[in-house]
């Protein structure tokens, strides 16, 4: 029953990056230009990334999404594939939900609500990278 319940409660963890992976790669110019912003902030670190570097790079990103959801629904280093999703949550969540850059209170309020929403799903990877291997 257990085990059950771990591979209907990894699917459903995964289900959002898997269709946000697979949207993204099929079509990846509104997220480059959602990333923009991000890209250009962290070109105050070092050098600026390329038109088609930034491209590449929410590719990469996108491709993540989909690999590591796919180990996580079929339960194959779900512990490794939680994190990898993690990672792939912040930049994801950073360029597409930067509410305090939004003055319309409806604009506002909802990229507040998915920055949430992402908060949440980060610790619930969190929460299942660290579980222990012993009930899965």
């Amino acid at each position: 029953m257990i085990s059950i319940v771990n591979s209907v409660a990894r699917s459903m963890l995964a289900a959002v990056f898997i269709w946000g992976g697979i949207d993204t790669l099929r079509n990846p110019k509104p997220r480059v230009e959602l990333a923009k912003s991000l890209f250009d902030k962290t070109a105050k670190f070092g050098a600026p990334i390329s038109d088609a570097n930034q491209e590449n790079l929410v590719d990469l990103n996108a491709a993540v999404m989909v690999s590591a959801g796919a180990l996580l629904v079929l339960g194959k280093t779900p512990r490794l594939a939680s994190l990898a999703l993690a990672g792939s949550m912040v930049p994801t969540t950073l360029a597409g939900h930067a509410y305090w850059e939004h003055d319309d209170p409806r604009t506002r309020s909802a990229h507040k609500v998915q920055l949430l929403k992402n908060a949440s799903a980060l610790g619930g990877l969190v929460l299942y990278a660290g579980r222990s291997g012993k009930s899965r």
